[in-house]
């Protein structure tokens, strides 16, 4: 059920909290919460083993990792979904980035090989594009394999990176290469196609991202809310 917002409060977000036992417990989840920036006040409950936090535009994410660091475990229980919370705009906006980031390598990087490096190679326009986008998508996995590394082993990062969301990386190599196609009338960089090329990289799976974000809590990259299991 969805709750609605008092005053200058963002929203009211409800989650199970599980490893609670005593009032101890439910003092330390709340202090971990309270300490967050943009949460108002949280009312914690060892009996039901939940906690009703309201906010004001406070990170989901962050949330989640203060009740994880507090040493108890989180589950989000569905709210509504709406298109209005700024801070999983902000959120989507930033995996979108790093997504775009790592498709554009090596999209970009095999286009321009075949314009200025392999220029005889007979290859037509939509098998270089087709290249470029699996290129584009490969180069992708590798930087949030990366950027996953921060948090686990390089198997592990690399088989969550796998598992990232090929919906948005496939409509962001989509978007570049048709804008492309539109705009030279081939697989060709140039100094004016690029800005457009990102912006419609950008703009095309966004959307999807803070529907993912908000709905599973899942990103296209590794930045998502909640570490990855």
């Amino acid at each position: 059920m969805p709750y609605a917002p008092v005053g200058n409060v963002a929203g009211t977000i409800r989650l199970d909290v599980g490893g609670m036992t005593c009032d101890g417990c439910s003092n330390r989840v709340k202090e971990a919460i309270e300490d967050l920036p943009g949460v108002i006040s949280a009312v914690v409950s060892h009996n039901y083993g939940s906690a009703e936090i309201s906010h004001d535009d406070a990170s989901m994410g962050d949330i989640s990792n203060a009740v994880r660091s507090a040493g108890y475990t989180v589950d989000w229980l569905v709210e509504e979904f709406h298109w209005r919370d700024g801070a999983v705009w902000r959120q989507s906006a930033n995996n979108t980035k790093w997504c775009l980031i790592g498709c554009s390598i090596g999209d970009f990087g095999t286009i321009a090989a075949f314009q200025f490096v392999f220029t005889e190679s007979g290859f037509r326009t939509m098998m270089i594009m087709d290249l470029a986008m699996f290129n584009g998508i490969m180069t992708s996995i590798a930087l949030e394999t990366f950027i996953l590394l921060k948090q686990l082993p390089l198997y592990e990062a690399f088989r969550v990176a796998i598992g990232m969301s090929l919906i948005s990386m496939i409509s962001m190599e989509a978007a570049m290469n048709a804008v492309d196609l539109v705009l030279t009338g081939g697989a060709k960089l140039t100094w004016w196609v690029i800005a457009p090329m990102l912006i419609a990289g950008f703009l095309t799976p966004w959307p999807y991202n803070y529907w993912r974000l908000a709905k599973h809590g899942q990103s296209c990259c590794g930045c998502s809310q909640s570490t990855p299991s």
